[in-house]
């Protein structure tokens, strides 16, 4: 069976090797984490399709900032997973986004409200999966919840 690699976008202030991409690793799966600056967008979106153009990941998770990014770019044939994505802070144009995608969001993010989740989920027909106890959802259950979604597209 073929590895699934799957592009993690961190986010703001966040760094490569954070719980979140960690985990992946220990359930063996390939993870691509480059760093992001917080200081430029556009450069992270840059970053991030490059990897998507030259690594070809199957799957593509962004966490809040990194969630925009992910939105941001072309994802190819991935699928994508958006964790508490922080989009109403760094789009402003409409996106096209894939109805495979899911997102994750805690009830009690005090960060990024989960009605933007929500009224992302509605717009694009996404999945919209409330679990974790806080924004970073790197708690046990939003960490099972996003590995058994990953284990759902493979």
């Amino acid at each position: 069976m073929k590895q699934i690699k799957i592009l993690f976008l961190h986010g703001l202030g966040s760094v490569p090797g954070g719980i979140k991409a960690t985990y992946l690793k220990s359930k063996g799966y390939e993870v691509l984490n480059p760093a992001l600056p917080d200081a430029s967008f556009e450069e992270s979106c840059d970053i991030a399709q490059a990897l998507v153009q030259g690594e070809e990941p199957h799957i593509i998770i962004g966490s809040s900032r990194g969630g925009a990014v992910a939105m941001s770019i072309d994802p190819g044939s991935a699928k994508m997973i958006l964790m508490a994505p922080a989009w109403t802070r760094f789009l402003n144009e409409e996106r096209e986004i894939s109805r495979d995608t899911f997102v994750l969001h805690s009830p009690n993010d005090d960060i990024v409200s989960i009605s933007d989740s929500e009224t992302l989920a509605m717009k694009y027909d996404l999945k919209l999966i409330q679990c974790g106890k806080e924004h970073r959802m790197s708690d046990d259950e939003a960490l099972e919840v996003m590995h058994n979604v990953v284990k759902s597209f493979s």
